[in-house]
């Protein structure tokens, strides 16, 4: 999910993308964007999480920005907070924290990988000016890891 309303109507947006969820292995989005994407009579996200795996979503990961991300799928429910850094700015948080996610899926993690990844590039891109330039290699995943005042050589 990416919802932008300059581009378009929640309701538009709603009756474009329901009928696309029989077609959804992983359903990525915002706490805020459920509702554009389960049945209208789920008016809870406890009933917009039931709707969406009855209907075949594997796992719906929830992005709730600062308070971090959840995982909810057949094998229950895993929630990581975000890691704290200081916020620079906020634009490409949400497409680095997907990135960071599919990249984990595609290297076969589990979930707590996957989502700890998440929430470690999403911290990365706020953690500086413009939406990628901030983005972590693989080889600085742990950067955030490590103790402050840690001298890397």
């Amino acid at each position: 999910m990416n919802y932008r309303a300059a581009l378009w109507t929640r309701a538009a947006a709603a009756q474009a993308l329901r009928p696309l969820v029989r077609h959804v292995d992983i359903l990525i989005a915002s706490d805020d964007e459920l509702a554009l994407v389960a049945p209208e009579v789920a008016t809870t996200e406890d009933a917009r999480v039931d709707a969406l795996l009855a209907a075949g979503v594997r796992e719906i990961v929830i992005k709730r920005g600062a308070a971090g991300a959840e995982v909810i799928g057949a094998a229950g429910r895993m929630a990581r907070p975000a890691i704290s850094v200081p916020v620079v700015d906020t634009v490409g948080a949400g497409d680095a924290f997907v990135a960071g996610y599919l990249s984990a899926v595609l290297d076969g993690l589990p979930i707590s990988d996957r989502l700890n990844r998440a929430v470690t590039t999403g911290a990365f891109a706020v953690a500086c000016r413009g939406d990628w330039e901030g983005l972590p290699t693989r080889e600085e995943l742990g950067l955030l890891d490590l103790e402050p005042g840690t001298t890397l050589r």
